[in-house]
């Protein structure tokens, strides 16, 4: 066993609770101004005030000490909806989109995610796990210690079992802890452009239980967006994951209010995701369901949208996550401390909230908040140590790194 001692740190941590953070709760963090964390193995064996933790360290043989001189510890970012598998990026498509032309109409001609589908379909398994991979590689510099990745740029079911023996391999391979998803429903494949229906019933019959049979991914998540799949289309693909054992997701009202919102929370999704367009009745309708909203602020600057409405969401007793949406197309983001930034100066959340959102309550948007999101004895030793005394350097340190070290799974790197 190799045990660490982390001293002269100044904590701040939300704590576990029996759901995702809400309402008033999206705020609390627990802090300790002179805090340490003794670490063992890839856990958590004591945090909190350095008294104590000290005296649970005493008698124990100590293979490393780190004296972190008062900066600021968080837990490491949770990135709960990203697309970080892909073969190539598509630098032209956003010079298209700054000269106007909209995302929607980009995707229509051919462009956007189909795009990502013909040079993932043509990428051999192994160079699609070294682009990959490398992408990570920078989002662990950044402190994201757990991603969520979803497939999707496969569209038919060789590819897309594909890109998700990469995702799993990469969660083997690589410090982080990584979530896969499958995203089948992304878009209508170009093969199947004249018949959509048939498409989804592909998704149905075919696509779904071969992905259940493979066993890797946790999640289903569908894109329900005006011109990709209809609110039906959407319910019947998820009600299918469902009886294969998947939990929920959505990509919902990310252009058009088109009911996503709604339907997450009527099926009680685990999240719901964009969210630049919900009404009042779909925000509603996600506080009944107990969904997670999983904002994704840098995607609305990339496509220069306005932002969701996060506040309305707390206000309403919706817990909010943020994530990156890092993806070759509408957001090639890569940057957790970037995303808390814009949340804080554009979206108006507090460094408290936009902590919660990307750490706790983004554990709890993939199934992960017994092992992420919060500093706690039995959970990954996954802390950023940031570079100024408190979160809300995130959003001070504008445009730069403000980070000094990284820890996943008790292993460092800067």
């Amino acid at each position: 066993m190799t045990t660490k001692l982390f001293r002269h740190a100044h904590i701040y941590t939300p704590k576990m609770g029996p759901g995702p953070a809400a309402g008033a709760a999206q705020a609390e963090v627990a802090e300790w101004r002179d805090g340490s964390i003794l670490v063992e193995d890839e856990r958590i064996a004591a945090v909190g005030a350095a008294q104590d933790v000290e005296n649970k360290a005493a008698g124990k043989a100590l293979d490393e000490e780190h004296d972190l001189e008062g900066a600021a510890v968080i837990p490491g970012f949770v990135d709960s909806h990203t697309h970080a598998c892909f073969a190539a990026t598509r630098e032209g498509e956003f010079s298209m989109r700054l000269a106007g032309k909209p995302y929607l109409e980009i995707l229509k001609a051919g462009g956007g995610i189909l795009s990502s589908v013909r040079d993932v379909r043509a990428a051999s398994e192994e160079d699609l796990f070294h682009f990959s991979r490398r992408l990570l590689k920078t989002t662990l510099h950044y402190g994201t210690t757990t991603v969520e990745i979803k497939s999707g740029y496969g569209l038919d079911t060789e590819t897309e079992l594909k890109m998700l023996r990469v995702i799993a391999r990469l969660g083997r391979e690589t410090p982080q802890t990584v979530t896969p998803t499958f995203m089948g429903a992304h878009a209508v494949p170009e093969e199947h452009k004249a018949n959509p229906a048939g498409y989804v019933t592909l998704l149905e019959n075919e696509m779904l239980p071969a992905v259940a049979k493979q066993g890797i991914a946790r999640f289903c998540d569908v894109f329900c967006e005006e011109g990709v799949f209809s609110v039906e289309q959407s319910r019947k693909i998820l009600q299918k994951a469902r009886t294969l054992g998947m939990g929920l997701k959505l990509h919902a009202d990310e252009v058009h209010d088109l009911g996503g919102a709604s339907l997450a929370g009527e099926l009680r999704a685990i999240s719901a995701e964009h969210l630049l367009a919900a009404s009042d009745e779909g925000i509603e309708k996600l506080a009944q369901g107990g969904v997670v909203a999983v904002l994704l602020p840098a995607t609305a600057y990339s496509l220069k949208k306005p932002f969701a409405r996060a506040q309305t969401m707390i206000e309403k007793g919706v817990p909010v996550a943020l994530a990156t949406d890092l993806n070759p197309g509408s957001c090639f983001c890569q940057s957790m401390p970037f995303v808390v930034s814009l949340a804080i100066m554009r979206m108006n959340l507090t460094p408290e909230e936009a902590l919660v959102g990307t750490t706790l309550n983004a554990a709890w948007a993939i199934g992960m908040e017994k092992e992420v999101g919060s500093l706690e004895p039995g959970k990954m030793a996954d802390f950023v140590v940031l570079d100024g005394e408190s979160p809300a350097v995130l959003a001070y340190a504008s445009g730069a790194r403000p980070v000094r070290l990284v820890c996943a799974k008790g292993m460092l790197s800067e």
